[in-house]
């Protein structure tokens, strides 16, 4: 998977002269209003040509949000369901009022276009680092799901692959986006609740029925419309039956990483912005388990990870456990801040009333998720949630899960990334892929 050659389009050209001129003094970073065409319209060789792969649950969620951008312009669609491929295409055909939109069942030959900037892609785990390494190789600005990877090592090499082809990414991890996340996260990281001493990282348990498929088990031959063997693609090969496959493949541990990993993408993410660790890790983690006991699911339905960073800051991640409360908690010397989806409350409550000052830490602000994107897109400057602190965040989970296995506590060295005096689980931090399928760079 090499990057191929092909002609420069109008972005690619920004791009281009933004790492040129990365050094010069006064280069515009921003593109100028200009040349968005005239009184705020948006010229149509100006528009960021969009294109989404994997449409069975975010794919479209992201992709409405996405055509309400005056500036995208959507032209191809692309997923291994010939039903999820068809209602995708409706949906850009009926914005557009033609029948323009291409669809693509390989993403491939999707990445042999010439015309695209930016993808967005939401496939199953198993089949994050390939096609983003792909589409950064075709020069494909990204906004990717989270978790960003279904093991540690294929996070490196996607991270890795976004900065050697100059890509934006973006991660779904949107929460950085919503102003009460973003205001608890300004008050720890200023010192509001003083020293932390402790954080707790509460995130679901159990398993969803997302397809309606419980208790369809039973192997069978997979439906016409849907390609079971690209599907699998570089997981181990098993016999298809509903409930392994559409939205439910993340109880699945060779596709998914179950509640844990579905999650560890906002509440933990949310609670290393808080702390400043988007770019580092624990230094030790340890933590236990729970499976079911029969069916096709196996990924844990509760489970609990304690884990210890550089400073000393130890932090518990706990699925189905009451003293644990859903969402992100800092607790400090001076009181704690909790905040999880529509809730925020702290400890002396007057905490929340506090004022940011000029001079103080400022995190990136963001109201929109996806025009966050967009404005990147154009800038070439980091969106709110990149591909780093994505990896450092599903770091996190992928040590947790390791740990699980083994039933030890794991050492790590977030600077070197690898597992300390222990190869069984170093040999963990990656897997094997099912031929033909391999990691390119």
């Amino acid at each position: 998977m090499k990057k191929k050659s092909k002609k420069m389009n109008r972005r690619q050209f920004l791009k281009r002269l933004s790492v040129a001129a990365a050094g010069a003094a006064g280069f515009p970073h921003i593109v100028p209003a200009f040349a968005l065409g005239k009184s705020g319209a948006v010229a149509p060789s100006n528009r960021i040509v969009m294109a989404g792969i994997g449409f069975g649950m975010m794919g479209i969620p992201n992709m409405n949000s996405f055509l309400e951008k005056d500036e995208v312009q959507w032209v191809a669609v692309c997923d291994l369901d010939e039903n999820h491929l068809n209602a995708a295409r409706n949906i850009v055909n009926q914005k557009y009022g033609n029948k323009d939109c291409t669809v693509y069942k390989d993403f491939r030959e999707l990445c042999q276009r010439t015309d695209i900037d930016a993808v967005s892609i939401a496939v199953p785990d198993h089949w994050h680092a390939i096609s983003v390494i792909e589409c950064a190789g075709a020069g494909f600005d990204i906004y990717g799901e989270k978790p960003l990877s279904h093991s540690l090592m294929e996070g490196r090499a996607m991270c890795e692959a976004i900065k050697r082809y100059n890509c934006v990414w973006q991660t779904g991890s949107w929460q950085r986006s919503v102003a009460n996340f973003h205001h608890a996260c300004q008050l720890v990281r200023n010192g509001r609740i003083g020293k932390i001493l402790n954080v707790e990282v509460g995130l679901p348990s159990g398993h969803y029925d997302f397809a309606g498929t419980a208790g369809q088990e039973t192997i069978g031959p997979p439906p016409s419309t849907l390609d079971y063997d690209f599907w699998v693609g570089p997981a181990p090969y098993s016999a298809y039956c509903p409930a392994k496959v559409h939205r439910n493949w993340r109880w699945v541990m060779d596709f998914g990483g179950g509640q844990l990993m579905d999650w560890i993408g906002h509440h933990l993410d949310i609670a290393h912005w808080g702390l400043g660790f988007d770019n580092t890790g624990p230094v030790e983690i340890q933590g236990w388990g729970e499976f079911p006991t029969r069916g096709v699911w196996n990924s844990p339905t509760r489970y609990r990870l304690t884990a210890r960073y550089a400073d000393g800051t130890p932090m518990t991640i706990a699925g189905g456990f009451p003293d644990i409360r859903g969402g992100t908690k800092w607790i400090g010397e001076n009181g704690w801040i909790w905040v999880n989806r529509g809730g925020l409350e702290s400890h002396p409550a007057e905490i929340l009333n506090e004022y940011i000052g000029p001079d103080e830490t400022r995190l990136t602000k963001s109201r929109d998720h996806y025009q966050n994107f967009l404005d990147c897109v154009k800038s070439r400057r980091l969106t709110i949630t990149p591909i780093e602190a994505a990896h450092r965040s599903a770091s996190v989970g992928h040590l947790g899960v390791i740990a699980i296995e083994l039933g030890r506590k794991i050492r790590w060295d977030p600077q070197t990334e690898m597992i300390i005096d222990d190869p069984e689980a170093t040999r963990l931090l990656g897997r094997s892929y099912r031929g033909p399928w391999q990691l390119g760079l």
